[in-house]
């Protein structure tokens, strides 16, 4: 998906802050922070929500554990969220997750 962006953070051909990556994922500082801590954890391969294989889907929690350890907020708590479709609020159609932290997390609307 040539005009994907996070496609196109994968391939370098965009500059993230990459703070985690591994041979399927690659996780990054999002650039609209809505919590101290956010971060974008995204297959590298693009998929929409429905297409995600069931092996991926379940490797993304391990990769937010280590995140919320990696960032200190591992015991205060934090929230692991996917959008999907526009109704949702998802902008960018490759599948992502958020990982939100650093304060105290208001409900959901």
């Amino acid at each position: 998906m040539a005009d994907c962006i996070f496609c196109q953070i994968v391939n370098k051909e965009i500059k993230a802050d990459i703070v985690y990556q591994n041979d399927n994922f690659i996780a990054f500082t999002d650039i609209n922070p809505q919590a101290p801590v956010h971060i974008l954890i995204i297959p590298k391969k693009h998929y929409a929500v429905a297409e995600m294989p069931a092996d991926l889907l379940a490797a993304v929690v391990p990769i937010a554990q280590l995140l919320a350890t990696e960032k200190g907020v591992d015991n205060s708590g934090y929230r692991l969220l996917v959008n999907s479709g526009p109704d949702a609020g998802q902008e960018v159609e490759h599948v992502h997750w958020h990982f939100l932290a650093g304060k105290k997390l208001g409900p959901i609307a």
